[in-house]
């Protein structure tokens, strides 16, 4: 009975072709609308993850001031960090893989007839091993270097390329400023971090020599702290936090001076929001399979009306009600399914484009796919059930006097 039901709707569709392209064009809109935008948002989200990733694993971040950064008039009233405190940090708080105090400063970068204005970044040893950054030539500073603060620098990919190009800078002597360096090691490509920050340009020396001679002072800005895996990086936090009020003399009820910031944290923030925002454009792209619903809706009473002889000829042989029900319900449904099959294509074949060209990864979500069909056949279902239910009730003397 379904399958004598699916071969008439199928000849119905083919009968009135440009017809039935119309009215699925609703569903076909609505289906690849919801799958492009799962795309890109599911494609934005593993793309920050990614980015995340890059600044280092289970990092943790202490900053002078309040918010992101220590940045406004907060910073300049706050007192700097010390070295002393990033012992106390490394020796009184559990759970610590690495600690890597650090201090910057803006500098020229001069190399023969080519100069790069950069980031320079004063830190110690343990500065690769925070930030999960690998050396792609060279070598990391000595223990001597970084007690005696000597001239010596890692260039970032950035700063390599624009100063020495293809050639290998190992060896070689820049200036920083009027400070020759001698440089030790070059540092793998990172990219772009997840606010858009350039991480390749930056030239890293011993913390020492940058505070005696290129800033002059003693100042370290921030301290970069990496949790072990099996560490709970709330607690970590919760730690360092409780340790630097006693340490920076702040009572009990005043604000803090500083700030520590869980990159997991902004991570699963940004992640989120991102998953907000797809959502949020889902169910305005969804909206049009509303309208694809009452498309078939009204097409399908067209039809009832215009097949009403032939639904009285069918109820006068002695087809039963339910079969006309059948036939038209099976009809609604296999509308909506084509267009739903045609959206899945056109969702999937936009949903890769637009990943390009944003240059977010593609990520394929076969249960996007099974949702938006199945919900493309539920339109066909309710939106075709009360034609199909209409055509059922009609009374079979009546159908075969309608002109």
């Amino acid at each position: 009975m379904f399958l004598n039901a699916l071969l008439l709707a199928l000849r119905e569709i083919r009968r009135n072709v440009l017809r039935s392209s119309l009215t699925i064009l609703g569903i076909v809109i609505g289906v690849a609308s919801v799958i492009t935008m799962v795309t890109i948002g599911e494609g934005a989200t593993a793309q920050v993850q990614a980015d995340m990733q890059k600044l280092g694993t289970n990092l943790l971040q202490v900053f002078r001031g309040q918010g992101w950064g220590g940045g406004g008039g907060a910073r300049t009233a706050s007192p700097p960090f010390t070295l002393d405190d990033v012992r106390a940090i490394e020796q009184e708080i559990s759970g610590i893989r690495a600690v890597a105090p650090s201090a910057s400063t803006g500098a020229q970068a001069i190399y023969g007839n080519t100069n790069w204005s950069t980031q320079v970044t004063g830190t110690s040893d343990k500065y690769l091993e925070v930030r999960d950054w690998t050396l792609a030539n060279g070598r990391n500073f000595s223990e001597s270097e970084l007690r005696s603060g000597a001239a010596v620098c890692i260039l970032g990919d950035s700063v390599k390329q624009e100063l020495f190009g293809s050639q290998d800078p190992v060896g070689a002597n820049i200036r920083l400023q009027r400070l020759s360096c001698q440089v030790i090691g070059v540092l793998t490509a990172k990219g772009q971090s997840g606010f858009g920050q350039n991480q390749d340009d930056i030239v890293l020396v011993p913390l020492r020599m940058l505070q005696r001679r290129l800033v002059g002072n003693s100042d370290v800005n921030n301290i970069m702290v990496s949790a072990r895996d099996a560490a709970s990086t709330e607690k970590v936090q919760q730690d360092i936090e409780r340790l630097m009020r006693e340490r920076r003399k702040i009572r009990d009820g005043a604000e803090d001076d500083f700030n520590v910031r869980d990159l997991q944290e902004i991570t699963s923030a940004f992640t989120n929001s991102s998953r907000v925002l797809t959502a949020l454009l889902s169910a305005v792209a969804a909206v049009s399979l509303v309208v694809g619903g009452v498309g078939i809706m009204n097409i399908m009473l067209v039809s009832v009306t215009e097949r009403t002889r032939e639904i009285g000829t069918r109820l006068a042989v002695g087809a039963m009600a339910r079969d006309v029900l059948l036939q038209f319900l099976v009809e609604a449904v296999t509308l909506a399914a084509f267009g739903g099959i045609i959206g899945i294509i056109l969702g999937l074949a936009a949903g890769i484009l637009a990943n390009n060209a944003f240059n977010v990864p593609y990520v394929f979500n076969p249960g996007i796919i099974l949702v938006s069909f199945a919900f493309s056949a539920a339109v066909g279902i309710v939106f075709g059930y009360f034609p199909a239910r209409r055509a059922a009730q009609l009374d079979p003397i009546e159908a075969l006097r309608h002109e």
